[in-house]
């Protein structure tokens, strides 16, 4: 079948004069973008605000593991960093976006994709 038998049909479809409704004309491309958003968007929305909401929850004395598989325990908070005991008397500086999880758990941020 041709376009052009298809746009023939489609005019028999239809009554005499009468064009497809501009909220018709646009209804699959709002139903695409409406499966976007409850497929992709959504769920990487909620993911960002929990990893959002676990890195504002961190305390000294927590066992963590960051995002590149270095284990450590908290000693100082900051805004943007955190400082980390790795061993004795070994203490490094690290952004909190790269905080992956607490130790023993299953990481809360996945494939370094902090926020």
């Amino acid at each position: 079948m041709s376009p052009h038998d298809i746009d023939a049909l489609l005019a028999m479809a239809q009554p005499a004069g009468q064009q497809p409704g501009p909220f018709i004309q646009f209804l699959p491309l709002i139903l695409i973008l409406g499966i976007f958003y409850v497929i992709i968007w959504l769920p990487m929305k909620r993911r960002q605000n929990k990893i959002r909401e676990f890195q504002a929850a961190l305390k000294v004395g927590e066992k963590i593991v960051t995002t590149s598989g270095i284990y450590g325990s908290i000693t100082k908070l900051h805004d943007k960093s955190v400082q980390v005991q790795i061993a004795d008397r070994v203490r490094i500086e690290i952004a909190r976006s790269a905080i992956g999880g607490y130790q023993g758990q299953d990481p809360v941020v996945q494939d370094g994709s902090g926020s």
